[in-house]
């Protein structure tokens, strides 16, 4: 008569999981906030500064570089390290969505969040 009941437990053991894993998703996010990388250009003399979710934080810049003659590389060189920090940002975030899946017992190649 209720031979179909047998699957609510596995729904529910699926809606718990999902659960689970949203409130794994919003940790994860606010610990990306904290998380830092660094890009670097010109030999380290530009440094860019970036959260795991790409959000620049700061900026360093070698003083030897300023002269007026040199500010189209040295424009060059800043948007060079906010884009090494925002790529490296990226891979970060990847590498923590990818520990939280196989944390989870989820497949390593699901790409999250879905």
């Amino acid at each position: 008569m209720f031979k179909g009941l047998g699957g609510l437990g596995d729904m529910t053991k699926m809606l718990s999981a999902a659960k689970e894993m949203q409130s794994k998703m919003a940790q994860l996010q606010e610990e990306m906030d904290n998380m830092t990388v660094t890009g670097e250009a010109g030999a380290g003399m530009v440094k860019a500064t970036a959260n795991a979710k790409g959000k620049v934080k700061a900026l360093d810049i070698d003083p030897s570089i300023f002269s007026a003659e040199d500010k189209e590389v040295v424009e060059d060189l800043i948007l060079a390290a906010i884009s090494n920090a925002q790529d490296k940002a990226q891979a970060k975030a990847a590498e923590e969505m990818q520990k939280m899946a196989a944390e989870m017992g989820l497949p390593a190649d699901m790409k999250l969040p879905f």
